[in-house]
C-alpha cells in the first residue's frame, strides 16, 4: 500500500478530514460520494413474477447458499410447486439470510443464471432488488461487508435461537454511494480478484483432500504397500489392541473435555457451547490421557475421536487405551475413515433408540495390525498430507481476512480505485 494511502487512512481514523473528503452520517467519506439508505436505491421483498404452472424455475434453500454468500447447489422446480409459501426473487436480486446464525455467518447471494429468470427459496431470505441496473453488484457487496453484518447482529429481534433481522434494518442502512457506475464496477472487480484467489485455493484444498482419501483407501487396507515393507498384516479383534479404561481416580481434578467430530477431544473451554455441569458430578467422570481414543455418542456418524489432551470426560463415553505397541497416528486415521465407520455401524443395534456405543460393540471388530514400523511409516504419509491441507487452510483464512479488510476500505472510500 502506497505511503499516501496509509497517511490518508491514518488521518481518517484520527477523525481528521483529508483533502477530497467530507464528514457524513456514516463518517468521513469521499466528497463526490452520496450517503444513501438502501431503500433509496433498492426495493425490498418485492412481489413474485408470474409464470405458467409448468415453467421450470430455480429453487434455493438455506443449505444451497454458502457462508461466503455464493449459490452452491441450485435446484430446479416447477413454478406450481414453489410459487406459494416460499420467498420469490428474480434474476439479479440480492438475497440476505435473516435468521440466526445464518445471517451472522454471512449467508446470502447475488442470484444470477436463474432458470427462466425466476427463483423461489427459503422464507428465511430477505430480497433486495436494485432500482437501477448495475447497482445490484454494489448492494451485494455492501450486504457482505463486515460493517453490515456486525451492525445487523445488534438489530436482530426475537428469542434466542430464533432471532431474525428485521427488514427495516436493511431499508434504513446507510451506505457510501459512488456517483459513477465505473467506480462501483471497479470496486467489484478489485474484490473479485480476491474471490478468484480464494476459489483457486479452495479447489486445490479439495484436490488435496481427495488425494488423502485415496491414500486412506489404499494404505489403510494394505492394497498398496510402502517401499521396504513385505510382512503380512495381522487382523485381530479390537479388544486385543485396545482396552476399556474407566479410571475415576482423579477426585474431580482436571479440565473437562468435549468430543468434536472435526477437532477430536478438546477442552470444554475451547467449545463454543454453553453447557452447565455440576462440579460435584465431575467426580464420576472418566480420566483421559493424551494418546487415548474416545468413543462418543456421535461415533456412528464421524468415527472415534483422538485426544491430545489430559482431562475428564463424561462417564457416558468410552475411553480406549492401547494394550499393545501401536502408532496412534495410524489408528487415528483408521478410526475416521469411511470404511471403518460403516463397519462400526454394522455391529451397533438400536442406535436410533438411544443405545450408547460401548466397548462391547467396538471390541468385536477386526482391525488391521501391521508391524509397528509400517504403521509409523503410513502415519508419516498421512501427517505430510495433513500438513499440506493445514497450510492451504491457513492461506485461505489469510486471503479471506485480506478480502474483508479490502472491502472495508473500498466500500467506505478510504481507498479509491484508480
Amino acid at each position: 500500500m502506497r505511503a499516501e494511502i496509509k497517511e490518508r487512512i491514518a488521518l481518517i481514523e484520527r477523525g481528521e478530514v483529508p483533502e477530497g473528503y467530507r464528514k457524513s452520517k456514516i463518517g468521513i467519506c469521499p466528497s463526490d460520494w452520496e450517503c444513501l439508505h438502501i431503500d433509496e436505491i433498492a426495493e425490498l421483498n418485492p412481489g413474485k413474477e408470474k409464470a405458467d404452472a409448468e415453467t421450470v424455475v430455480t429453487f434455493l434453500g438455506m443449505s444451497d447458499i454458502s457462508d461466503s454468500a455464493k449459490v452452491i447447489t441450485p435446484q430446479e422446480k416447477k413454478y406450481a410447486e414453489v410459487s406459494n409459501g416460499f420467498t420469490a426473487f428474480r434474476e439479479n436480486d440480492v438475497l440476505i439470510a435473516k435468521i440466526t446464525p445464518c445471517f451472522e455467518n454471512g449467508k446470502g447471494a447475488l442470484v444470477r443464471e436463474l432458470k427462466n429468470g425466476i427463483g423461489f427459496g427459503s422464507t428465511e431470505f430477505h430480497v433486495v432488488r436494485a432500482k437501477k441496473r448495475g447497482d445490484e453488484i454494489y448492494i451485494y457487496l455492501q450486504s457482505c461487508s463486515e460493517r453490515f453484518r456486525k451492525t445487523g447482529e445488534k438489530y436482530m429481534i426475537g428469542t434466542a435461537g430464533q432471532k431474525r433481522l428485521p427488514m427495516d434494518f436493511i431499508s434504513g442502512f446507510l451506505i457510501g454511494y459512488p456517483k459513477t457506475d465505473q467506480e462501483k464496477n471497479k470496486i467489484y472487480e478489485y474484490i473479485k480478484t480476491w474471490d478468484r484467489a480464494i476459489e483457486l485455493k479452495e479447489k486445490l484444498l479439495e484436490q488435496k483432500k481427495l488425494q488423502k482419501k485415496g491414500l486412506i483407501e489404499r494404505l489403510l487396507t494394505g492394497k498398496v504397500r510402502l517401499p521396504g515393507f513385505t510382512d503380512e498384516w495381522q487382523y485381530v479383534k479390537a479388544g486385543e489392541i485396545f482396552g476399556n479404561s474407566a479410571n475415576k481416580k482423579h477426585a474431580g481434578i482436571g479440565e473437562v473435555l468435549s468430543s468434536m467430530q472435526d477437532r477430536g477431544i478438546v477442552p470444554r473451554s475451547q467449545v463454543d457451547i454453553d453447557i452447565k455441569y455440576d462440579a460435584d458430578s465431575v467426580t464420576s467422570y472418566k480420566k483421559v490421557e493424551a494418546g487415548d481414543f474416545v468413543i462418543s455418542l456421535r461415533s456412528f456418524q464421524g468415527g472415534i475421536e483422538y485426544s491430545e489432551y489430559e482431562g475428564l470426560i463424561s462417564p457416558a463415553y468410552t475411553v480406549l487405551k492401547n494394550k499393545t505397541d501401536i502408532d496412534t497416528g495410524f489408528y487415528k486415521e483408521l478410526f475416521k475413515s469411511a470404511n471403518f465407520i460403516r463397519r462400526l455401524n454394522s455391529v451397533i443395534y438400536g442406535i436410533r433408540d438411544g443405545k450408547q456405543i460401548g466397548y462391547d460393540d467396538f471390541s468385536t471388530l477386526k482391525l488391521p495390525y501391521p508391524p509397528k514400523a509400517e504403521q509409523s511409516a503410513i502415519a508419516k504419509v498421512f501427517q505430510a498430507a495433513n500438513d499440506q491441507i493445514a497450510v492451504l487452510q491457513n492461506e485461505i483464512t489469510q486471503l479471506k481476512t485480506q478480502k474483508k479488510g479490502l472491502m472495508q476500505l473500498l466500500l467506505t472510500g478510504k481507498v479509491r480505485v484508480p
